[in-house]
């Protein structure tokens, strides 16, 4: 059963010493959330007290009925106010009554809502304020937002577009609308180390580390989405890392070029599959007793993938034992050497154009 949580909206004000029309109050069974930076009103607790009950008691979907005006019981001045979202026992409000009012936050600020995750953690009586403090950026396809090795000290969320998580160059992650990165500057690293691209022309929303600090720094469910958000991103490296281990080789194209690693492969017959993570993405090469049977490599098969591999100078690779059965009876793609000069006569090509 869902909690109860209901936003307002002030929709009137006459005289309030506190309050103003347009700012949100969020209900729930525990609390009430005023704007940010306001006092909390007394005779507002009690009055939204005695709601709190008469909504519980109402039929489903009441209280969200958004032509029904509620007021406090006044003081020197008064307010009116409106129901924006509810979640109540048995609604089914989608989002729910703070996750409406972040996201008619964002659309104010930004122009359209965003899912994301951690958009979600931030404390709805603040998000005006928090969301103050965010810049709507964009950058043309390959522009750079965090280098590797260099000082970082922005947290980025993505809001249009893909950004590309790269180690000197080669494929790491791709961080797509909602999802963050730059968080590692919160947590005391703000040494990069990786660098984070543009996939494409991109939009993100930036704010300043400083600013998240001050803002966010103790409020515990953001730190709790931080710690779970380093913990998977650590368990993916940790896995990749294995994965390297279980191979029987693998290491770096800039210490050895791809010709020379298909000819290891060819001359100690070989018969396997090796990985590669390129400039250009993944690239794959199955080797059946040291004979090319199967190749692929951006959106190139077979020939031209082999081709295209050979003029890779940067990317990491692995190489791990076996095929299944059915790779097994595979036809070879070519003669093994004359694919590997002609590979290699492209590449002198290519330098002397």
């Amino acid at each position: 059963m869902k909690p109860f949580n209901c936003v307002f909206s002030i929709v009137e004000e006459k005289n309030c010493p506190l309050y103003k029309v347009g700012e949100k109050l969020v209900l729930s069974e525990k609390t009430l959330s005023c704007p940010d930076g306001k006092e909390v009103c007394l005779i507002l607790v009690r009055d939204m007290t005695e709601l709190l009950f008469q909504l519980l008691g109402e039929a489903t979907g009441a209280a969200e009925d958004n032509n029904k005006k509620y007021n406090c019981s006044g003081c020197t001045g008064l307010i009116k106010f409106t129901c924006l979202a509810t979640d109540n026992p048995g609604d089914s409000v989608k989002g729910g009554g703070s996750a409406a009012l972040i996201d008619l936050a964002v659309e104010k600020f930004f122009g359209k809502t965003v899912h994301s995750p951690f958009l979600r953690t931030l404390p709805a009586g603040q998000i005006d304020t928090i969301l103050s403090h965010f810049k709507k950026i964009s950058f043309d396809k390959g522009a750079i937002l965090i280098q590797k090795g260099e000082h970082n000290r922005n947290i980025f969320i993505v809001f249009k577009g893909e950004l590309r998580v790269e180690d000197d160059t080669i494929f790491l992650a791709a961080l797509n609308e909602g999802e963050l990165c730059g968080e590692m500057s919160c947590l005391g690293a703000d040494i990069a180390v990786s660098t984070v691209r543009a996939a494409e022309k991109v939009e993100v929303l930036v704010i300043a580390g400083d600013d998240f600090d001050s803002l966010l720094g103790n409020n515990a469910s953001v730190q709790a989405f931080l710690a779970q958000l380093m913990a998977t991103r650590l368990r993916e490296i940790n896995a990749a890392r294995a994965r390297d281990f279980e191979s029987c080789m693998s290491g770096r194209l800039d210490e050895i070029v791809p010709a020379e690693l298909f000819q290891i492969f060819h001359m100690h017959q070989k018969t396997g599959v090796l990985a590669m993570e390129l400039p250009g993405g993944k690239g794959k090469i199955s080797f059946r007793e040291g004979c090319l049977i199967n190749a692929s490599y951006a959106g190139e098969k077979n020939q031209e993938a082999i081709f295209k591999i050979l003029t890779e100078k940067k990317g990491v690779y692995r190489f791990t034992n076996g095929l299944s059965p059915q790779e097994m009876k595979v036809a070879e793609i070519g003669d093994f050497m004359m694919l590997l000069m002609e590979g290699v006569k492209r590449v002198d090509e290519e330098w002397e154009d």
